[in-house]
């Protein structure tokens, strides 16, 4: 193994300074300040049951956090399809999990982005959107498609830093659950569960 001469970032060094230049740019698409902790990519991971069948969609993966806990839960990386905006974000993916499929393209018209590169129905979708940073009806938009494409009782996982939900917690086409707050990521964040009927 090559020892780093002291002027290279070590990976993890490298992946924030990519994480910063991308919030820097386009702030309301990263929407924080640093990538998810290991206490919050570890708590959306384990609400995904592997033996379900069917695709795992991650939403806004960024440079891989969550991807990252959903591969050491054992997750097959040939059933996950990471839906990321930024091209540089998927460059890092693509380099990070190779097995994985990295689509570039717009979360909040799913159906269109992933169209040609996975099919209907999904055992869960995975997000870390940023999702107060969009209006109600975007989001009211990104659910009601996401839900079309779970299976029954498959799960959609959103972590958020607000203090209320981020979608309508009343729905007839899902069941709500939080989790308690994750102290230990900066900043503290919940896990939001929407469960398709």
């Amino acid at each position: 193994m090559q020892a780093n001469s002291g002027n290279e970032p070590i990976p993890q060094q490298s992946a924030l300074i990519n994480f910063l230049t991308c919030w820097f740019r386009n702030p309301k698409t990263v929407g924080a300040i640093a990538p998810s902790g290991p206490a919050l990519s570890r708590t959306m991971a384990a609400i995904v049951d592997p033996s379900v069948e069917g695709p795992i969609v991650e939403l806004g993966p960024g440079t891989g956090p969550v991807t990252a806990a959903l591969l050491e839960r054992g997750i097959d990386p040939a059933r996950l399809v990471l839906v990321e905006y930024d091209k540089d974000f998927c460059v890092t993916l693509r380099n990070k999990y190779p097995g994985v499929n990295v689509v570039q393209g717009d979360a909040f018209a799913l159906d269109e982005t992933l169209q040609g590169h996975t099919s209907a129905p999904f055992a869960a979708v995975v997000s870390s959107l940023p999702l107060l940073n969009f209006t109600t009806e975007q989001r009211q938009r990104l659910i009601e498609c996401a839900m079309k494409m779970l299976r029954p009782r498959s799960p959609f996982i959103q972590f958020t830093y607000g203090a209320n939900s981020p979608l309508p917690v009343q729905s007839h086409l899902y069941e709500t659950n939080a989790l308690k707050r994750i102290w230990w990521n900066l900043p503290p964040a919940r896990v939001w569960t929407y469960r398709a009927r």
